[in-house]
């Protein structure tokens, strides 16, 4: 099981690399990686398993905050009455590619966080309030998803770990909460 101690912090260098591509079939390996990701934000995400594990919750982890650059990231975005068993977007995405986005843009009131960085950076991180996403799963099958609102922004949150990017890094540090135009804020 994976616990805060095996979750890399920035600024380890492993987070700043860009990912390699994961061969199918998975490696033992890498199954047991993906299965173990996801068992974190399942665990992380029930209160009193995460205050037993001492988790911090969340609701994506890539395989580079683990100390792993492969193109593999878990996400799991809770129902809005946190129903854990219908959430809004639940998969292992492997070999993730945005291949469409809105140009409508969107961010999180509060701004975002992250498992990998234990300070509070404030500001709006602007994504793209819809994209789809074409990624790969355990199996190798191929899928095409549409997202939008808060499951858009934590996949493309995760892809960026993909690529060695730090959501900070998409922060005006000039005006911290500055909006791009008619952009949707999510609270």
């Amino acid at each position: 099981m994976i616990l805060m101690k095996d979750i890399v912090r920035d600024p380890n260098p492993v987070l700043r690399k860009q990912s390699k591509r994961v061969q199918f079939p998975l490696s033992k390996k890498d199954q047991k990686l993906a299965k173990d990701m996801m068992q974190y934000l399942e665990v992380s995400q029930d209160p009193k398993l995460c205050k037993r594990y001492g988790l911090r919750a969340g609701v994506g982890l890539a395989a580079p905050q683990v100390n792993v650059s492969e193109l593999m990231a878990a996400v799991l975005v809770p129902d809005d009455n946190d129903d854990p068993h219908h959430p809004q977007f639940k998969a292992v995405i492997i070999n993730p590619l945005i291949i469409a986005n809105s140009v409508q843009r969107g961010a999180m009131t509060e701004g975002e966080g992250c498992l990998s960085v234990d300070k509070d950076i404030p500001g709006l991180v602007h994504r793209a309030d819809r994209i789809t996403l074409q990624y790969q799963d355990m199996t190798g099958k191929k899928h095409i998803v549409r997202l939008k609102n808060y499951p858009a922004i934590v996949c493309q949150h995760e892809i960026d770990h993909l690529h060695g990017t730090l959501f900070y890094d998409h922060i005006n540090m000039k005006d911290r909460f500055a909006k791009q135009g008619d952009e949707v804020l999510f609270s």
